[in-house]
């Protein structure tokens, strides 16, 4: 009996501490599993918070048009949020393409309306000029133009074609006035849209100096204005940065060419003729004396009287007159 009793009873034990390594075993499972699903389930919950702000992606400059990729959505902690900041499901971010920033906004700055000026709206034109610069509007056509491929942005040169009249005629001639101007709009249109198709328009507003606007104002009366696209990839910038290159104004140009540098069937007025040289220079003559005659003759075989005066006669030698007598000598006897 004892022997069974004592097998029984390390039966018993074997069973319960099998079962409590198992039921131990078990528990840590579940408690490692439902750890690593809170981990799982926890970024996902901070990935998509409540409120998203429109804020900026790239550094935007006072007076520059905003693209579509200057803008993005940015996570916003929940809380007191200021009513001019702008969140995603009350307006789409292509309300705001197209507008100019009244001040500049830093990578990831909240997009403010009352820092930005709407297009169409009053004092739009005005923002988009820098400090102390003016615009002035020239016509544009399909050949003035570049057929049209001109756009807001863009960086052209002004050349005027005219005709010049002086004492020697007319004369045609292109010269480059401006150089690297700033186009800020195409008719009314200040921005370009992917997709357009080329639109021919009717007048290009340029961004210049106040003396600048003069010289092409007084250029539109003078003759025809035409705009020359430039690179993007302007050699003259060098190393400078492309925010850089942005902010430089126009200058003045400095080049032209006239029509007999295009055809040379043209001949140039300012071709002076080689001056006339003196008849004494020029006239390969001989005197001949004949007597008291003077006539010059050219090699050419042509004779001409000699316009000096001939050489005074000399007069004739003096007839002996008669006088008296010198005395004689009485002769002598031999």
């Amino acid at each position: 009996m004892n022997s069974k009793r004592m097998a029984f009873l390390l039966l018993a034990v074997l069973v319960a501490g099998a079962t409590a390594f198992l039921a131990r075993a078990w528990l840590e499972a579940e408690r490692a599993a439902i750890v690593a699903q809170a981990v799982i389930q926890r970024p996902v919950t901070q990935a998509k918070p409540a409120i998203q702000v429109l804020v900026a992606r790239n550094a935007v400059r006072t007076g520059q048009i905003i693209k579509p990729d200057d803008l993005r959505w940015q996570p916003w902690p929940q809380g007191a949020l200021p009513p001019s900041y702008v969140v995603e499901g009350k307006r789409p971010i292509a309300d705001f393409v197209g507008a100019v920033a009244r001040s500049s906004f830093h990578v990831g700055e909240p997009i403010v309306e009352i820092e930005i000026v709407m297009p169409g709206s009053r004092g739009f034109l005005a923002a988009v000029l820098k400090s102390g610069m003016r615009a002035v509007s020239v016509p544009a056509t399909a050949t003035s133009a570049v057929s049209g491929f001109i756009y807001a942005g863009d960086r052209v040169d002004v050349l005027l074609t005219h005709v010049l009249t002086s004492q020697a005629g007319q004369l045609s001639a292109t010269e480059t006035i401006l150089r690297n101007a700033r186009v800020i709009a195409m008719d009314q249109k200040l921005d370009f849209t992917p997709g357009d198709k080329p639109d021919i328009a009717k007048t290009a507003t340029l961004e210049l100096t106040p003396k600048q606007t003069e010289i092409v104002t007084l250029a539109v009366k003078m003759g025809e204005l035409s705009l020359v696209l430039r690179s993007l990839q302007n050699p003259d910038d060098g190393e400078r940065d492309q925010a850089a290159a942005d902010e430089q104004p126009a200058e003045l140009g400095y080049s032209y060419t006239q029509d007999n540098q295009v055809s040379r069937l043209i001949k140039s007025p300012t071709a002076a003729e080689p001056p006339a040289a003196p008849e004494a220079v020029r006239s390969n003559a001989v005197i001949l004396l004949r007597g008291s005659a003077r006539t010059k003759q050219d090699l050419d075989g042509s004779i001409s009287a000699d316009s000096l005066p001939p050489p005074p006669l000399m007069p004739p030698p003096d007839v002996a007159k008669p006088g008296p007598k010198p005395p004689t000598m009485p002769s002598v006897p031999r």
